[in-house]
């Protein structure tokens, strides 16, 4: 394989522990960081010593029409007691990109959370430019023991900044993107996974996160799209995950709802963003990953419900399709599209995303089982049949024995899903 070279670019260089030799009054951004720099100051050590300074990797994302149109990326470092990474950047923002006609999503991938001064005039500059967005993803908690620090992260949290530990993911898109690797892959190093899952939980309990993360058997065994149930036997549940996002990308709330007595998944998820109280002047987007496709009787609760709300879109994607060859759960599904609600079936990419976002994976890559392209491109088929315009013709019909009953939607509530 060719080695890669750093692109040139005005302004760009390559970043190692020494840093740079001038200092600017607008700091301007390297474009890669050297190996052993990244492996340094980016391992995730529950306690580190030695790391006295913080590396900041960004993407500046610019939206157009809510989607993502141009984008900007580049190293910051910081310099010892002078000016943080953090500072360094939203002042090189300010200076250089900043526009209040453009809508804006930024990432940063930090070798240490930020310090509480920082935290402060983050949350200030969120305040001033409102169409800005940040995702921070931190390799390391900067004293995460001390009041002071906690405080700092919950002040970006409450300021819509969505702060989260990187995970083997994170780390490895940072080599291919931040780092001058010369096309050698990223080698994961000792206790990784051990230490990310230490941080993940001193985070959530500094944040108050009190959602619970699915464990991985839980996950492949409920969501696993297997036309029969593997070896040993257990039962297929119903289980919800959800993320609430505006429409630039931004995660506002997200959580995972299990069947609970006679409350269907999709019951308590409608009782949950119902109790947000959204801006009714904003618009928003959810996608929820569920292991069974509603039945007939959520699905007519997922169109009251969708109906209702004007500024919401809704998408659903489906592990796996329940009592398909039935007519009435198809009608269900040909009713939630007949509302403008995107039902389809998860594909690697879903899993991907499930099991980054609501599964308690210790750092480790979604690994997929035997064949799951495979089902799941039998599994679309199917669906793509049952919503095909051939099998609308009697629609008006379908909704009306959905109303009145024959058989009724409480009847087709059941405790196997």
């Amino acid at each position: 394989m060719e080695p890669q070279h750093p692109r040139q670019r005005a302004g760009m260089g390559l970043a190692s522990k020494g840093g740079c030799s001038q200092r600017p009054r607008i700091r301007h951004p390297v474009e890669w960081l050297d190996r052993q720099t990244f492996s340094f100051h980016f391992c995730n050590l529950r306690f580190a010593s030695g790391r006295n300074y913080t590396y900041l990797c960004y993407q500046v994302e610019r939206l157009k029409h809510c989607s993502p149109d141009s984008s900007d990326w580049g190293v910051f470092q910081n310099w010892v007691y002078s000016c943080h990474a953090e500072l360094c950047f939203l002042s090189w923002f300010r200076a250089k990109k900043l526009s209040s006609y453009e809508q804006y999503h930024i990432t940063w991938f930090l070798s240490w959370s930020p310090c509480l001064s920082c935290a402060e005039q983050v949350v200030a500059f969120l305040k001033e430019n409102r169409n800005v967005r940040l995702s921070i993803f931190a390799a390391r908690l900067y004293y995460f023991w001390k009041p002071d620090y906690q405080h700092g992260l919950r002040m970006l949290r409450h300021q819509r900044a969505w702060v989260r530990i990187m995970s083997f993911r994170d780390f490895k898109y940072c080599w291919k993107n931040f780092v001058y690797n010369q096309g050698m892959p990223f080698k994961p190093w000792k206790k990784l996974r051990k230490n990310y899952q230490f941080l993940v939980a001193k985070l959530h309990e500094i944040l108050g996160n009190t959602m619970n993360l699915l464990k991985t058997n839980i996950f492949r065994q409920q969501f696993g799209n297997q036309p029969r149930v593997p070896q040993p036997c257990y039962r297929r549940k119903t289980y919800l995950c959800y993320q609430l996002k505006q429409l630039d990308g931004f995660t506002l709330d997200k959580g995972c709802f299990q069947n609970k007595k006679q409350r269907h998944a999709e019951t308590r998820f409608i009782d949950k963003i119902t109790s947000l109280n959204l801006d009714p002047n904003q618009r928003y987007r959810i996608i929820c990953y569920v292991t069974w496709s509603p039945c007939p009787a959520c699905a007519g609760e997922l169109v009251d419900f969708i109906n209702g709300q004007d500024n919401l879109s809704l998408q659903i994607f489906a592990s796996r399709l329940y009592f398909h060859w039935v007519r009435v759960f198809q009608r269900g599904l040909q009713q939630l599209q007949a509302a403008q609600v995107s039902v389809a079936v998860m594909t690697r990419s879903e899993f991907e995303d499930c099991w980054e976002e609501f599964v308690d994976n210790q750092g480790m890559p979604f690994e997929s089982w035997d064949k799951l392209e495979q089902y799941s491109e039998s599994i679309s088929r199917r669906l793509q049949r049952i919503l095909s315009p051939s099998n609308w013709n009697n629609l008006e019909d379908s909704f009306r024995d959905l109303r009145l009953g024959s058989p009724s939607p409480s009847s087709l509530r059941s405790d196997s899903r």
